[in-house]
């Protein structure tokens, strides 16, 4: 079983910074990738980043130049750094980790830009 916990959410003024994080316990060695998700209001969720254990990172198109993936393995923990937020990457963003028998879904967080 693996456990995850994000925090670092909130309310920012646009062109405001926030990082994430995303720590991961349990049975942590089975996991491959790690991921970020949101999910606007009345919007599909979607993947807005990902790292692979071998440092290759993907980051989708609109947050590119913004948004950083990055992990720190001697905490178990992954980080989206978000930089330059604008009103539509108002979400609750979600960390995944795939790789082991099950996927594991952390509770979310809340990141809420105001214009």
């Amino acid at each position: 079983q693996v456990q995850l916990v994000e925090s670092g959410g909130g309310l920012v003024q646009t062109g405001g910074s926030l990082r994430l994080s995303c720590a991961a316990s349990g049975d942590t060695m089975c996991i491959s990738v790690m991921n970020w998700f949101r999910r606007a209001p009345g919007k599909e969720r979607e993947l807005v980043a990902a790292i692979v254990n071998v440092g290759t990172t993907y980051h989708t198109s609109s947050v590119k130049g913004r948004f950083t993936i990055s992990r720190d393995d001697a905490k178990n923990t992954v980080y989206l750094q978000m930089n330059n937020l604008k009103p539509e990457d108002t979400a609750v963003y979600y960390c995944k980790a795939t790789g082991c028998e099950y996927d594991y879904w952390g509770q979310g967080t809340q990141v809420t830009v105001s214009s």
